[in-house]
């Protein structure tokens, strides 16, 4: 019994789980937005510039988009916001100044820009060639035609998966604790993290991660529900009838 007791008052502590909840709807849940905003916003025109160069047919530009995907999605996160969030000041580049939400954001959009670099990759690549080359016959250009044709279409076709990676991005922000951030710029994690240390209690941790699941898991069946909406048309939808063959060879 006391056994029991002890196990729910480490992480079933109510009223300390109540308290926490509403400083982390409080301060921590527009924090941790605010960064998932803004580094999901580095990491689209991060994935589109890089997108184009991974499809270049130029290997000197094609070759060091790769390195970047390739070392970006292979490093840990953790030791990317390390190395970007606080080597960036370290090292002299301070280009936010003391904004500590500018150098985890960057942190955050340049790791998820690769994630995004191989998902707008494939969703360009999946344009047909037959509709490429109707856009050249009509005298389109190259640049005019991906920038008309081939990136609105794929981008459509990518849209659940970017929002699945927004998702992930929601996740990084807990990384942020990592760069230290002031009373009134915490987001959820490094607020329930304060509590749980000061507290010696990992209810405040359950706190977070009650919201940080009531914000994801409903993402993930929207995103499902999208993707499928996507592939197999609205229901009800009437379907294209095949053509008869007397008025196919008409």
């Amino acid at each position: 019994m006391d056994g029991l007791r002890h196990f729910l008052d480490t992480f079933f502590d109510l009223p300390m789980i109540g308290g926490t909840l509403l400083q982390l709807l409080r301060e921590g849940l527009l924090n941790t937005l605010l960064l998932a905003v803004l580094a999901s916003a580095i990491g689209l025109v991060i994935g589109i510039v890089f997108a184009g160069g991974l499809m270049s047919r130029f290997r000197a530009v094609r070759m060091p988009c790769r390195i970047y995907v390739d070392v970006l999605r292979g490093l840990p996160h953790i030791l990317s916001v390390y190395l970007i969030g606080q080597g960036l000041p370290l090292a002299g580049l301070t280009v936010f100044g003391d904004w500590t939400y500018g150098y985890a954001a960057l942190a955050i959009g340049l790791m998820e820009g690769a994630y995004m670099a191989e998902i707008f990759r494939s969703g360009f690549q999946s344009v047909e060639p037959g509709i490429v080359e109707a856009a050249r016959s009509l005298g389109l250009a190259h640049l005019k035609t991906m920038r008309l044709i081939v990136i609105p279409i794929g981008i459509r076709r990518v849209l659940p998966a970017l929002t699945g990676q927004f998702i992930l991005v929601i996740k990084s922000t807990a990384l942020v604790y990592l760069l230290g951030l002031a009373s009134g710029q915490r987001e959820m994690f490094a607020i329930a993290q304060d509590t749980a240390v000061n507290n010696a209690s990992l209810a405040p941790l359950v706190a977070a991660g009650l919201i940080y699941l009531a914000i994801t898991v409903p993402l993930t069946y929207a995103v499902n529900a999208w993707d499928r909406r996507l592939r197999d048309g609205r229901p009800g939808a009437p379907k294209p009838q095949p053509v008869p063959a007397e008025e196919a060879v008409a």
